[in-house]
Parts: C-alpha cells; sequence; structure tokens
C-alpha cells in the first residue's frame, strides 16, 4: 500500500511539472510571435525531444557508445525548457520580446528537427570486435604402452601326436551343393530371344549376357539362366 501511494505522488508530481513547463513554452511562443497551432506545437517538440535523449542515453547505459550526442540534446532541450520557465516568471517581458529571443524562438524547430534525426539514426550499440578463439594448452601426448616382457620359456619336448582309430577318422566333407537354377517363365523367353534377334540383325554379333541382363532388367543369375537357353 505504502509503495503504491509513492509512485502514485511521483506520477501526480510529473503530471502537475509538465503541464506548467508545456505551459510556459506555449507562452513563450506565442509571446515570440508564434500564434495559433504553432505556440502549442513548441512545448511538443522540446519536450520530445528531452525524452528522446534520455530514452537514448538509458538505451546507451550499459555499452561502449559514445554518449556525448546524446547528453548535448538532452541540454539544448532541457536549457530550452528551463529557460522558457524562467522567463515568463517575471523577468522577461512578454509584450515586448527582444529580438535575439524571437530569432532562437523561430529557428528552434529546425533545431529539434536535426537533433531528433541524429537521435533516431545512430547506430545503438558499437560494432563487436571478433575476439580471438582461446588457445588450449597442447596436451602432450600419451606414450604407447610398452608390452610386458616376460621370462623366457625353456625348450620342452612336443608331444607326440595322437594316433586316431580307423573308426575315429572322420568322414570327408561333402562338396557344397550348387544352387538351383532360377525358373524362367516362358514369356520372358521369348522376349529375350525377340532381343538377341534384334541385336544380331543390328550388330551382327549375337547378344551377351551383360547386354542381355540390361535389356531385361533381371538379376545375373536370370541372366545366365535366359542366355543359356537362347544358345
Amino acid at each position: 500500500m505504502r509503495s503504491s501511494f509513492r509512485l502514485d505522488a511521483v506520477l501526480v508530481q510529473a503530471v502537475i511539472a509538465g503541464a506548467l513547463s508545456f505551459s510556459h513554452l506555449h507562452d513563450l511562443a506565442q509571446a515570440a510571435g508564434q500564434n495559433g497551432w504553432k505556440a502549442w506545437a513548441y512545448p511538443i517538440s522540446v519536450d520530445l525531444l528531452l525524452v528522446a535523449a534520455w530514452h537514448r542515453l538509458r538505451s546507451l547505459r550499459n555499452t561502449d557508445s559514445p554518449r556525448r550526442a546524446a547528453w548535448i540534446w538532452f541540454t539544448v532541450a532541457l536549457a530550452a525548457s528551463l529557460g522558457a520557465n524562467i522567463a515568463t516568471a517575471g523577468l522577461l517581458d512578454l509584450a515586448d520580446v527582444p529580438a535575439w529571443l524571437r530569432i532562437l524562438v523561430a529557428g528552434w524547430p529546425a533545431l529539434a528537427f536535426l537533433g531528433g534525426t541524429l537521435l533516431a539514426h545512430s547506430p545503438a550499440t558499437s560494432p563487436e570486435h571478433d575476439e580471438p578463439a582461446p588457445v588450449r594448452d597442447a596436451v602432450p601426448e600419451a606414450e604407447p604402452e610398452q608390452p610386458a616382457r616376460t621370462a623366457p620359456v625353456r625348450d620342452l619336448p612336443a608331444p607326440e601326436p595322437a594316433r586316431q582309430e580307423p573308426d575315429e577318422i572322420a568322414p570327408a566333407a561333402t562338396a557344397p551343393a550348387l544352387p538351383a537354377a532360377p525358373s524362367v517363365p516362358p514369356a520372358l523367353i521369348a522376349h529375350a530371344r525377340k532381343l538377341a534377334d534384334t541385336h544380331h540383325a543390328t550388330t551382327g554379333h549375337a547378344i551377351d549376357t551383360d547386354t542381355l541382363r540390361a535389356r531385361l532388367g533381371v538379376p545375373a543369375p536370370m541372366a545366365d539362366a535366359i542366355a543359356a537357353q537362347l544358345a
């Protein structure tokens, strides 16, 4: 409850101060010859430049970018607002404004436009420099392990080969059975025969197995079986 009351008091104070400064700037601009909507545009221009410069300073707070330009424009806008407050406090005859003040008021729009443009289009952060990658300490290569030395083995008499009885002799290993030739459909053989005849009529040579397999698109075993039937 206490913190919300303090926050509300700060907001009320900010609104009152802003309204008074706004009114003073309007009165000074009107006294300097800026009538109608122009007198209301001057306080808006001053306050916007002040807020833009302050926002720029906050955005550059945690960076390495130069903040001199933001401070300059913040000081210019603050001086314009503070000067209007002091000038309208009775120190200046608003019925007879001096010529130099009329010149400052008339030249303010161009100055505010320049400051706002520079604040809006300046880079927000400084370019980051590529930092070199940290070099890791060289790790010494592990030396290859040497095999452990074993004690010399004494010469022992070779064991005599065991005699095998005639009944214990293992039978001779039988030769592996050859894979059966794949069965070829008659229609495929007829088609292959047409291809072989066409190839012979074109080239004058009998078709080989590789060409036959490429023309038919069949595996090599089946191509061999078809070639065997065409021979």
